[in-house]
C-alpha cells in the first residue's frame, strides 16, 4: 500500500494562509512612522525600513541561516556565512518577531555535534562555529574561513536577545547547551599572558576587517570587547539556570587584554599602528566595540575621535551595507543623533537601496541584493527609536531639532 507522506494544501488554503500570515506579520511586528517629519530624508528612510522588513521576511527567515543574497541567487558558491547571521536576523526579537528567528536557531542545535568536532579537531574545548557553510555545517575551503573568529559569539548575543523578548525559563533550558559549548570554546581560545595577567586573542586570526595579515593580527579591538561581552552573557545564563559552569568564563571575561589605542584612537588591532593610513578600507570594526555592544571599558572620547577619524579618512566605496548601520549605532550611543542619521543615509555605492528595498552593492555585479544591510538597518533603527539599556532618552538616534517626528510601536529597547 502507498503511504501518504504529506498533505499538499489546496490553492485556496495557500492563498488564505498567505493572507493571514502577512496580516499578522504587519499588524503584530514592529512599525515606524516618519511621515510627519520635515527632514526631506524621512520618506526615504521610512521606505527602507518598511521594505527591509519585507525582504528580510521572505529571504532571511527560513530554517537555516540565509545566504547574503537569500533565495534570489547564489552568492559565495551558494553558502551562507555565519558571521553575517547576526546582521541578517538579530533585529527580529526587538521587532516582536522572535518566532521568525527561532526557525533558524534550530540549525545551530542540530549541528552542535559538528561544531564540537570542529573545536576538538583544532585542539579546543567546546563548539567552534565555522564561517562559510551549507546545510551540513561543514567548513568550506577558504583562506579566511578557518581563521575568522567574530562569528563565534553571535549565537550567544542573539540567544540573549531572544530570551529578553520573552523571559522564558524554558527557552533558557532549551538553548543552554549552545551557550555553554560556545562559551567553553571562547574561554579556551583566549590565551593567558603571564606578563600582563590578561587574556589575549593572538595570531593566527582574522578579524571582522579581513584586510589584515592573520600571522601578525593580535588583540583586535572589536573582537576583544565582543569576547568579554558575550562571555558575561553566558555567565548570566548560568546564574539564571543555577549552573556552576561559569567560573572560567568570568575569569577570562574580566581579564581580557586592554583595547589598543594610539594617538587617542582605537586601532584595528594591537599590531596595526597604520590603521587610519594603510588599512582605512573594508569594515571599520573598531567602532562596533561601542555600538553593536556596550562596553564600560571604552573611553567615549576616544571612541568619538575614532568615529570622526573613520568618517574623515575611510574609503567608503570599500565598505559594505551593514557598516553604515554599525556606525549609526555607535553615533547613537555617543549621543550624536545627527551623525547617526547622516551615516545611516550616506550616499555611497554600497549604501544604496533600490526600488524593491534591497540593499544593492553597486560595485559588485554579483550582488544585486545584500540582505545583511537590510537586517543591520533594522537593528540600528530599534536602538535609534526604543533606545538601549541605561539610556533615559526617547528616540536617542533622531535629532531633537523639530525636523524629525517619529512614532513607533512593538519595538523593544536594546537590552545592551
Amino acid at each position: 500500500s502507498k503511504e501518504k507522506l504529506f498533505q499538499i494544501p489546496s490553492v485556496k488554503q495557500t492563498i488564505g494562509s498567505s493572507i493571514r500570515g502577512w496580516k499578522d506579520f504587519w499588524e503584530c511586528g514592529g512599525a515606524v512612522d516618519l511621515h510627519k517629519s520635515k527632514d526631506i530624508r524621512a520618506a526615504e528612510l521610512e521606505r527602507r525600513i518598511v521594505l527591509s522588513q519585507y525582504v528580510s521576511a521572505i529571504q532571511s527567515c527560513g530554517s537555516m541561516p540565509p545566504q547574503e543574497t537569500g533565495l534570489t541567487c547564489n552568492s559565495w558558491h551558494g553558502k551562507f556565512h555565519l558571521e553575517m547571521y547576526l546582521w541578517h536576523c538579530a533585529y527580529l526579537p526587538l521587532w516582536n518577531r522572535t518566532s521568525l528567528l527561532e526557525r533558524s536557531l534550530g540549525w545551530y542545535k542540530e549541528h552542535l555535534k559538528e561544531a564540537k568536532a570542529n573545536a576538538s579537531r583544532n585542539g579546543f574545548k567546546g563548539a567552534k562555529w565555522p564561517k562559510q557553510v551549507a546545510y551540513d555545517a561543514i567548513d568550506s575551503p577558504s583562506p579566511i574561513s578557518t581563521l575568522l573568529i567574530w562569528q563565534q559569539p553571535h549565537i550567544i548575543y542573539m540567544l540573549e536577545l531572544a530570551y529578553y523578548s520573552n523571559k522564558s525559563v524554558q527557552f533558557l533550558r532549551e538553548h543552554w547547551e549552545l551557550v555553554k559549548e560556545t562559551a567553553d570554546y571562547m574561554a579556551d581560545y583566549a590565551v593567558y599572558n603571564p606578563v600582563t595577567g590578561k587574556y589575549e586573542l593572538v595570531s593566527p586570526l582574522i578579524p571582522a576587517q579581513e584586510e589584515h595579515d592573520p600571522r601578525t593580527t593580535c588583540n583586535p579591538t572589536f573582537e576583544l570587547e565582543y569576547w568579554k561581552f558575550t562571555l558575561l552573557i553566558a555567565v548570566r545564563w548560568a546564574k539564571r539556570l543555577g549552573k556552576n559552569k561559569k567560573r572560567d568564563w568570568l575569569k577570562v571575561a574580566n581579564n581580557m587584554a586592554k583595547l589598543p589605542i594610539q594617538d587617542n584612537l582605537y586601532l584595528a588591532h594591537q599590531n596595526c599602528p597604520d590603521t587610519y593610513r594603510d588599512y582605512n578600507r573594508d569594515h571599520p570594526s573598531m567602532v562596533g566595540a561601542f555600538g553593536l555592544i556596550y562596553s564600560s571599558r571604552v573611553d567615549t572620547d576616544v571612541m568619538q575621535n575614532t568615529l570622526d577619524k573613520v568618517i574623515e579618512c575611510w574609503d567608503f566605496d570599500t565598505m559594505w551595507g551593514w557598516d553604515f548601520a554599525m556606525m549609526a549605532m555607535t553615533a547613537t550611543r555617543l549621543n550624536k543623533p545627527e551623525m547617526a542619521i547622516d551615516i545611516l543615509l550616506k550616499e555611497t555605492p554600497k549604501n544604496c537601496y533600490v526600488t524593491s528595498g534591497n540593499n544593492y552593492q553597486k560595485l559588485r555585479t554579483d550582488l544585486p541584493l545584500y540582505l545583511p544591510g537590510n537586517g543591520a538597518l533594522l537593528l540600528a533603527i530599534s536602538m535609534m527609536t526604543a533606545g538601549y539599556r541605561g539610556c533615559n532618552e526617547n528616540l536617542p538616534g533622531f535629532p531633537k531639532n523639530g525636523m524629525w517626528i517619529v512614532e513607533y510601536e512593538n519595538i523593544i529597547n536594546f537590552p545592551y
